[in-house]
């Protein structure tokens, strides 16, 4: 997994708009908004699409979640125990 970057590049589930970085602004176009189609850093949704992301694969792989700390995962396999 690529840690400096798991917070960029996932999809949003919801519709989040930002000014326009300054340095981008074009002659006209002062009153736009961009859209954003990924999380980015400093995002408040960019941690939980990142948990919502990590869930899913790490349960395609057959581990199950804690109930009582969910961020802990657990897999059985035959006489093996894997956190």
């Amino acid at each position: 997994m690529d840690v400096k970057i798991a917070f960029l590049n996932e999809d949003l589930e919801e519709d989040v708009y930002m000014d326009q970085p300054v340095e981008f602004i074009e002659e006209g176009k002062k009153h736009m908004v961009c859209k954003l189609k990924r999380s980015i850093y400093g995002l408040k949704q960019a941690s939980r699409q990142w948990y919502l992301k990590f869930n899913d694969t790490i349960m395609s792989f057959g581990f199950e979640e804690n109930i009582v700390d969910r961020c802990i995962y657990l897999k059985v396999s035959g006489k093996k125990l894997y956190f």
